[in-house]
């Protein structure tokens, strides 16, 4: 075994790796540091490696003592650097790592310095770094998705730049300690657009702001908002120019609507409110003092009657109107239909609403309807939507019909996530609707088939509380999620319009139709990158059987219609 200790000890020396080597200390230094490598006239040059008490170690070049030119560093705290050194600093292209942070790039005098790439604390980037900090080009990436692309000064955004949020909102412009300052443009992810002054990344000074619906505003911006002399252009032509504030109109300015009405006068919270004159498209001028848009003295001072009052006078005459003209069933099948919308701050639901109501007459031949729909604009002139008109209008169909015959009953307005359905009408203070007092409004028709059709976020959750053998449902949402399309300038909200203006249209057949809307809710929502509401429906078998029926027999009344029309054509034509 004699011959093989050499061997043996060569093994030894070199499987230690990263470790102290072995051998003996070509030179011990001053601070305790063993080294091993070429010493030239006392000096530590060429390649070598120093060893320090406390386990760091450094390997490489050395000229004059100093580490120079190529190695590689290991301190005790776990920092490790491998790439050029000079005079005892990093110095050149090099790596750093230490226990939060990786670093490649340049180096000066031991700081970062030139071009490189920092990853720390969940953050990335990659730029120009002058004496440890960001400085000049760069790109700046957070842990919660932020980025920023410009220019940096002292570590912070400082010149110009775009940064963006984790939503998509972006900012561009020049950048002074991280904030926008001066004139700079705003992209929203929802398609919304600023150009004009900022401050401390807000929107402050002159500036031009238009959402994605078309709407601009132009004027004066404070602290985020429009607040003073300024103007807008709506979508829907209207034009206002005036004071504001906080987007609103406030304070003095003169409106234009799309109609051609033109108010002058005092403004708060976007009404009419002090001294004011308002001329209507026929030339009428109404002219006086207006309190939360009403106009309550005349220009002489003297008091005029809340049309609101007159309006709530009006409305027992309107719902008796109403109920009076549902006709009694005949021994054949009919349909009835009710149609309520509920908020009437938004015109939507009312367009909708008369839509429904007119297409249920004319393609399906409903012979009885009800109609209760809120709208600012219509109180005096429509029966309104509450729950004591829907409670009577839900009687007086379970009165005049008779089993042979379907009700269909059609709800649009906002939902609420605890599942109640609003019911506003401006002025008024109206109790939302939730799920189990619906179903008990509609109690009366328990013994009634029926099709009810509720487009409202959270929609879903109304099943429960109205399924039976009974009653079909059909909802815009499930129970957790939000629909879409509730918009003062739509037509019909994005269900209504998929069942009704399209899938109706098509088929008679309402599981068919219900899958086609379903379908094209998910495609106009996914393209719009909105979250599916994911339609929902309970489709009882004698409900689609009786409206089968339904459709059968105003099948036969059409064709025997246009037979007779036919033969007494043909008796005419032979005389």
């Amino acid at each position: 075994m004699r011959p093989l200790a050499p061997l043996a000890l060569t093994l030894l020396l070199t499987a230690c790796g990263d470790g102290e080597p072995l051998s003996p200390p070509d030179a011990r230094l001053p601070d305790g540091g063993r080294y091993r490598g070429e010493v030239v006239n006392g000096l530590l040059q060429g390649a070598g490696r120093i060893d320090y008490p406390n386990g760091s170690w450094y390997a490489g070049g050395f000229l004059n003592g100093q580490w120079h030119g190529q190695g590689e560093w290991h301190g005790s705290n776990g920092e490790v650097y491998v790439g050029q050194f000079e005079q005892g600093l990093f110095e050149g292209q090099g790596r750093l790592k230490t226990a939060d942070s990786t670093y490649q790039g340049g180096f000066k005098l031991g700081r970062r310095e030139g071009e490189g790439t920092l990853k720390e604390a969940g953050q990335s980037y990659r730029g120009q770094f002058k004496a440890d900090q960001y400085s000049g080009a760069g790109h700046l990436e957070l842990e919660d998705g932020s980025q920023y692309q410009g220019l940096f000064a002292h570590g912070k955004p400082n010149g110009e730049g775009v940064r963006s949020d984790a939503s998509g909102n972006q900012f561009s412009g020049r950048f002074v300690n991280g904030q926008l300052e001066g004139s700079g443009t705003f992209n929203s992810a929802e398609g919304d657009q600023y150009i004009g002054e900022f401050h401390d990344n807000r929107l402050e000074g002159r500036g031009r702001y238009e959402n994605a619906d078309g709407d601009v505003w132009i004027g004066h911006f404070e602290d985020g908002s429009l607040s003073g002399k300024g103007e807008l252009f709506a979508s829907d032509g209207s034009h206002y120019k005036g004071d504001f504030r906080d987007w609103r109109f406030s304070g003095y300015g003169r409106l234009q609507l799309a109609d051609g009405s033109v108010y002058v006068g005092g403004f708060e919270n976007d009404t009419y409110q002090g001294k004011g004159r308002l001329t209507l498209p026929d030339g009428q001028v109404e002219s006086g003092h207006w309190i939360n848009g009403q106009r309550v003295r005349d220009d002489q001072g003297r008091p005029l009657s809340d049309p609101l009052e007159l309006a709530l006078l009006n409305q027992g005459s309107l719902l008796e109107q109403a109920l009076k003209q549902v006709p009694h069933s005949t021994a054949a099948v009919e349909l009835y239909s009710l149609v309520l919308a509920g908020d009437g701050k938004q015109s939507v639901f009312l367009r909708e609403a008369d839509y429904v109501s007119s297409m249920l007459k004319s393609r399906f031949g409903a012979v009885g309807q009800i109609t209760l729909a809120n709208h600012r604009d219509h109180i005096a002139d429509r029966t309104m939507a509450t729950r004591e008109n829907l409670t009577r209008a839900a009687s007086t169909l379970a009165e005049r019909t008779g089993p042979e015959d379907l009700i269909f009953i059609y709800l649009t307005s906002h939902g609420s996530e605890t599942h109640e359905l609003v019911l506003d009408q401006p002025r008024l203070q109206l109790a939302d609707l939730p799920a189990n007092e619906l179903a008990t409004a509609l109690a009366p028709l328990k013994g009634r088939d029926k099709i009810i059709v509720i487009s409202a976020c959270y929609s879903g959750g109304y099943i429960d509380s109205l399924k039976d053998d009974k009653t079909l449902i059909m909802t815009a949402a499930r129970a957790d999620r939000v629909s879409f399309g509730c918009s003062e300038e739509a037509d019909f909200t994005y269900f209504g319009d998929a069942l009704f203006a399209q899938a109706l249209n098509q088929t008679d057949d309402l599981q068919n139709a219900f899958a086609l809307a379903r379908t094209q809710v998910a495609l106009r929502e996914n393209n719009e990158g909105f979250e599916p509401s994911e339609p929902q429906i309970w489709a009882p078998k004698g409900v689609l059987a009786h409206w089968q029926r339904l459709r059968q027999q105003q099948a036969r009344k059409a064709l025997q219609s246009d037979e007779k029309t036919t033969e007494q054509a043909k008796s005419a034509s032979s005389h």
